[in-house]
């Protein structure tokens, strides 16, 4: 018998013969009794030809449209990530902070002395990280599977690059009370988070001067949020530039914990600004008895996020995808704005960029053996257009668990 390097060799070679049935691969010595951890991660038979789906759905069909999806996945992140970064290809970008110059009173003999810039230059960086992960089919399992049992673990694939994708981004923010470091051409180079008290100074804003202690991670000093919280917040951005007379709009991010006790904020009772409700809220449940909205209500959504309301010039958005017991303010420019605070950093060839599907070794069975791949970096360039504070009593500013390098 003629000696074959493959089972999918094996296959087209009986097709004139048994019309794409089902092989007996026992009785030519293959082992088909895998089972669970010994199938070395291929979906397989026991768990449930070759060429389509039990329901009638041709693969190569399938190939196509899983390409297909992947191309919106990579043109629709989600709405979070899009409004917390902006797109980098560049593994480092040169940022350089000049003094400022005066003029002097002119006198009738001399001349004016010439101003001499000494600008000060740091390198931020941005890290790349290649990220795969493998389906596997054995044919038996293709033979039997459904279509849509296939699609849902192209389903999970993509939920999982999701979830990847954002963690990756809330490390960079919630993490970034320390620096990093990440290899660029053999050298390395500091990958930063906000404002931290590293030594930087950064650059002087109107009259407000910073020294290199300055860091846009802190506590709140109490247990449970309060008004002076957000103030305190708002004022970290606006001391840097970063507010609506520049174009950014502040965003406060909670979760739906921190979110309850802001609802409640009102100048009758001390705090700064009332919390307006968004269009979508129930007001007269948020209301006090005889309280009415006048006016400059919010709207319901922020570029796609969920807004209950407003606190002086900051959008209240909540969402449990931050976690309780911190408190973010983001200056935005909108998605993928320049202003936004960190760099998402995708490969320089943009054929590289976003989720790919690499097809197997057998091109005519591109599903089996199907890897996906995505290769992304972050940074913050934007050191002083964001700043976290965690909710507690006291202590140092410690990064949400979930979000630890």
């Amino acid at each position: 018998m003629e000696n074959f390097k493959t089972i999918s060799q094996l296959a087209r070679a009986q097709r004139p013969i048994l019309g794409y049935k089902m092989l007996d691969l026992e009785s030519f010595g293959f082992v088909t009794d895998l089972h669970g951890a010994d199938s070395h991660g291929y979906n397989q038979q026991s768990d449930v030809l070759v060429t389509q789906s039990i329901d009638g759905v041709d693969y190569n069909r399938m190939w196509a449209e899983f390409q297909a999806t992947l191309a919106l996945q990579n043109a629709e992140r989600t709405t979070i990530v899009q409004f917390l970064t902006f797109p980098v290809q560049q593994p480092f970008d040169q940022v350089t902070q000049l003094s400022g110059s005066k003029f002097e009173r002119q006198t009738e003999y001399g001349e004016p002395r010439g101003i001499r810039q000494q600008p000060t230059s740091f390198w931020l960086g941005y890290d790349l990280v290649d990220y795969d992960i493998a389906v596997r089919y054995t044919w038996k399992y293709l033979a039997n599977a459904t279509a849509a049992q296939v699609e849902a673990l192209h389903s999970s694939v993509i939920e999982a690059d999701n979830q990847n994708l954002f963690e990756a981004v809330m490390r960079a923010l919630y993490a970034g009370n320390t620096n990093r470091t990440t290899n660029i051409n053999e050298q390395p180079y500091t990958v930063y988070g906000l404002y931290n008290g590293d030594g930087t100074v950064p650059p002087t804003y109107k009259s407000n001067t910073f020294d290199g202690s300055h860091t846009h991670y802190t506590i709140s000093g109490a247990a449970t949020i309060d008004s002076g919280d957000l103030d305190a917040l708002m004022q970290q951005l606006t001391e840097h530039g970063y507010s609506r007379v520049n174009g950014v709009q502040q965003v406060i991010a909670v979760n739906s914990r921190e979110g309850k006790v802001i609802r409640s904020f009102r100048i009758a009772d001390g705090d700064t600004y009332d919390f307006i409700p968004s269009a979508a809220e129930a007001t007269a449940l948020i209301l006090d008895p005889g309280q009415t909205v006048s006016g400059g209500q919010p709207a319901s959504f922020y570029k796609g996020l969920n807004v209950i309301g407003s606190y002086g010039e900051a959008l209240i958005i909540e969402d449990d995808n931050f976690p309780p017991s911190y408190v973010t303010i983001i200056g935005t420019g909108g998605r993928d704005a320049l202003q936004n605070p960190v760099g998402l950093r995708e490969p320089q060839n943009a054929s590289l960029r976003g989720l790919k599907l690499v097809k197997g070794p057998d091109n005519d069975y591109p599903l089996t053996d199907s890897f996906y791949i995505h290769s992304f970096g972050t940074g913050v360039r934007q050191r002083g257009g964001s700043a976290v504070m965690q909710i507690k009593a006291s202590g140092s500013y410690t990064p949400p668990t979930q979000y630890l390098y």
